[in-house]
């Protein structure tokens, strides 16, 4: 059913198992690999003594580098033909390369490596066999979503078609896992496809979004509404005095809800309800919009959308997804051969629906499907969601396979150690119970499998991966050229200056002994105080480095709780201050290129280890036929390109 190879593996590799075991050697005990992914941040690379790029490097490579530029160093890295540095009795047989010296023995043996160990990329597909979308329904996706959305909904179409010939038994729902603004189930639901479509989401705002682009896309009608505008303005202050008082009280009678509802009907007023609450129907749009806690959270229903145009249907329904556990939302999932029978007439109105205009039906007038068979499956899921995503197969009788595509790695928590994170701030909400993961081991988190939770590294029993690790695993050097080169390349440097100037001006600590210990700190840097996060700035900020300090303490003297402490520490500092640090580092602004290259290059092996485990997780479980990772897009226009497929038996 799936490619002849289980995993893309590299030209050296013939055997997945062998692969494996290499690929897992070699993370665990290259040295040179576990110090530039996750060793050391590039916020450090001004702050320690003796200086980071004398302490990592070898001397012979730091003296090649020193002969080359920048652009030739990456192409050294990712392009080059590296077998044409053969060596003849252990040296190198050319004694120059492009007008300087062949790189040393050791570097190619460390590229090889890296490219002997990284996953194949390369994309093969009939283009004029890939479906394309209709305008209407690619509404809202730039050039690289439309090329995901375009050749993951014509993968998905094939697999389910292999897993209906093979199997027996076609898949009769495709669950969108944190669907987002629905772009893939859109695509998916609409002709030629005509799947019926779960879209699960968390967050209600995104449902709504979704709602707004199958207006747009023609797949749901736009609300028409007429007024007396005069008195629809009325009736406006009148509500909004209603509900303000009432939200004083923290709570709306019946009674008061019923008078508020038909004052806004009575003015031909619409609240566009998108979910409704199991229990009641009558709960007010502000309260559907917040965030509930895990005391008081009860599944939501939704309207269920069906073209007449096709065969399709999308369902939205609203499920904070905290494991695989998709039992609450499975018993929401309505008969898909019975929907267009039962939303042939609309349930309120009782009046057809026009040709080609999609239908909301309350899903309570709607026969629940009681033997689906689901195909789950995510375009992007962040972080653990993938992981709850390839659970959900072994966790729900009714899942019979997965389909994920990950990103956003350093989103991951961690299994073996306490979850780390830049800030406190940025950690997933938890519910109360979950209050106990944000210090101790997450379940959920990296790594899945057995495998390599029971690998020995070192002294360390599993293979672990910190944050710093995690989100160089998302870089994609192989696409960049000069010009974005140049310009993320600075933005490293000036932020890499930066931090010079705040331990400078003690705003933050120097690196101490214990943070040189390969590995770092598990905050991503080793700074030992809270992490300072500037994020982007306006574009002229990048101009100078006087006019990028300039902005980033704009932003950071408003920091709550630390712009006093910014306020004081820098309120002396002037442009001269400024551009005397430009002038006297600049010299070693390449420095920071080639080390920062070496990090984005060499984590390619890290975001094989995590697709890898995913792989093995699926391949340890009983109930599970088949599994395999293959590319589904083109790595130029999306670099997370590979999907994990499992099959149940």
């Amino acid at each position: 059913m799936g490619p002849d190879k289980e995993l893309p593996l590299p030209a050296d590799f013939e055997d997945a198992d062998a692969y494996v075991d290499s690929l897992l050697e070699f993370v665990a005990s290259s040295e040179m690999l576990r110090t530039l992914c996750g060793g050391v941040h590039i916020l450090d690379f001004f702050t320690r003594e003796p200086d980071l790029y004398s302490v990592v490097l070898p001397q012979e490579w730091r003296d090649f580098f020193g002969k080359h530029k920048t652009m030739d160093i990456l192409d050294l890295l990712m392009r080059e033909d590296i077998e044409s540095f053969s060596l003849f009795d252990g040296e190198i047989q050319s004694q120059s390369w492009r007008s300087g010296p062949s790189p040393p023995h050791s570097l190619v043996d460390y590229i090889q490596n890296i490219r002997k160990h990284c996953l194949r990329r390369d994309y093969t597909c009939d283009r004029k066999k890939i479906g394309k979308l209709a305008r209407h329904v690619a509404t809202g996706m730039n050039e690289k979503k439309l090329h995901e959305v375009q050749n993951f909904a014509d993968y998905v179409e094939k697999l389910t078609a292999d897993i209906a010939s093979s199997e027996g038994r076609p898949v009769s729902h495709l669950v969108d896992f944190g669907s987002g603004q629905n772009y893939l189930g859109r695509a998916l639901a609409s002709p030629p496809y005509n799947k019926h479509i779960v879209a699960v989401e968390g967050r209600p705002h995104n449902i709504e979004g979704a709602k707004g682009h199958d207006v747009k896309a023609k797949l749901a009608p736009k609300t028409e509404l007429m007024r007396n505008k005069k008195k629809f303005r009325a009736a406006q202050i009148a509500n909004t005095s209603a509900y303000a008082k009432a939200e004083s009280r923290k709570t709306l009678s019946s009674q008061e809800q019923r008078d508020v509802q038909k004052e806004l009907d009575q003015e031909g007023s619409v609240l566009n309800v998108l979910t409704l609450d199991s229990e009641s129907a009558t709960t007010p749009v502000s309260e559907t919009r917040t965030m509930p806690d895990a005391s008081t959270v009860t599944e939501k229903q939704t309207l269920l959308e069906t073209s007449t145009a096709g065969t399709g249907s999308i369902q939205y329904v609203e499920h904070m997804i905290r494991d695989g556990d998709l039992s609450s939302v499975i018993s929401q999932v309505v008969d898909g051969e019975k929907i267009h029978k039962q939303a042939s007439y609309n349930g309120v109105a009782n009046t057809r629906v026009p040709l080609g205009v999609t239908e909301r039906v309350p899903l309570e007038n709607l026969s629940k499907s009681l033997s689906p068979s689901l195909l789950v499956m995510s375009l992007h899921s962040c972080g653990n969601l993938v992981h709850h995503g390839l659970r959900s197969l072994v966790l729900n009788p009714s899942v019979s396979a997965v389909a994920m595509i990950g990103c956003c790695y350093n989103l991951l928590t961690e299994r073996l150690g306490p979850p780390s994170y830049k800030l406190p701030t940025l950690r997933p909400r938890l519910y109360p119970e979950d209050e106990k993961m944000a210090h101790g081991f997450d379940p959920h988190g990296f790594p899945m499998s057995d495998r390599l939770c029971n690998y020995q590294d070192g002294p360390n029993n599993g293979l672990r991966l910190n944050i710093t690790a995690r989100m160089l695993a998302v870089q994609a050097p192989q696409n960049w050229g000069e010009l974005d080169s140049t310009s993320f390349f600075k933005r490293h440097f000036y932020r890499a200056l930066l931090q010079r100037i705040f331990m400078d001006r003690g705003i933050v600590e120097p690196p101490t002994a214990a943070d040189a210990a390969v590995g770092g700190s598990p905050l991503g840097w080793t700074g030992g105080t809270q992490p300072i996060i500037i994020g982007s700035l306006h574009k002229h900020c990048y101009e100078s480095f006087t006019s990028y300090v300039r902005g980033a303490l704009a932003r950071l003297v408003q920091d709550f709780e630390r712009g006093s402490l910014f306020k004081e520490k820098l309120g002396s500092l002037t442009d001269e201050d400024i551009e005397r640090y430009f002038e006297c580092y600049t010299p070693r602004q390449k420095e920071l290129k080639v080390v920062w290259s070496l990090m984005a290059f060499s984590a390619g092996v890290l975001e094989a280890t995590i697709v890898v485990d995913r792989w093995l997780w699926l391949k340890e479980q009983h109930g599970i036929k088949e599994a395999w990772v293959e590319s589904v897009f083109e790595y130029r226009q999306s670099p997370r390109n590979l999907v994990v497929v499992g099959i149940k038996k």
